[in-house]
């Protein structure tokens, strides 16, 4: 019985260890876990992006920042994605949301090697401009979670 309970307690604790390890899930995000390593998630987003004719237009890395000051850390990447026919229709509906843009992605790195993909939804990052940008904006918003979506399908996917 001991055996049993000391079993019980040491899985319920991994459990919440791989859990707490990468990003949990919250109102507005998307988050997947993958099995994918870390440069390998950056890779096929990458890779995805492209495909969905969308536009790699920014990224920083906290852990490529301090491996130049020689610290290592996890992997993490924004990589924010956009399109100018996009901006422009979303300009067009509230100059105040092209604060927002681009809307990112980001991919963290886990301690047992895998990584993580997360986005805030588009519908999430505009919605305080909704009363502003009115229809136009909330059917760019519900277009681009589409697209959104679509690329990060296709970049967890496995090969």
């Amino acid at each position: 019985m001991r055996l049993l309970m000391g079993l019980l307690l040491f899985f319920s604790l991994a459990a919440s260890q791989a859990a707490a390890d990468s990003l949990s899930p919250r109102q507005g995000w998307e988050v997947k876990p993958t099995q994918k390593a870390y440069g390998e998630l950056v890779d096929d987003l990458k890779a995805a992006i492209k495909a969905e004719k969308m536009l790699l237009v920014t990224q920083a890395s906290a852990s490529a920042g301090a491996k130049g000051r020689g610290l290592t850390i996890p992997g993490n990447r924004v990589i924010g994605v956009y399109r100018n026919d996009y901006a422009v229709r979303m300009l067009e509906a509230s100059i105040a949301a092209g604060i927002e843009a681009p809307i990112r992605f980001y991919v963290t790195e886990n301690s047992d090697g895998t990584a993580t993909l997360s986005w805030k939804t588009p519908t999430s990052v505009f919605a305080p401009y909704m009363e502003e940008g009115g229809d136009a904006l909330a059917t760019l918003a519900a277009e681009l979670d589409g697209v959104f979506a679509t690329i990060a399908d296709s970049a967890v996917a496995s090969k």
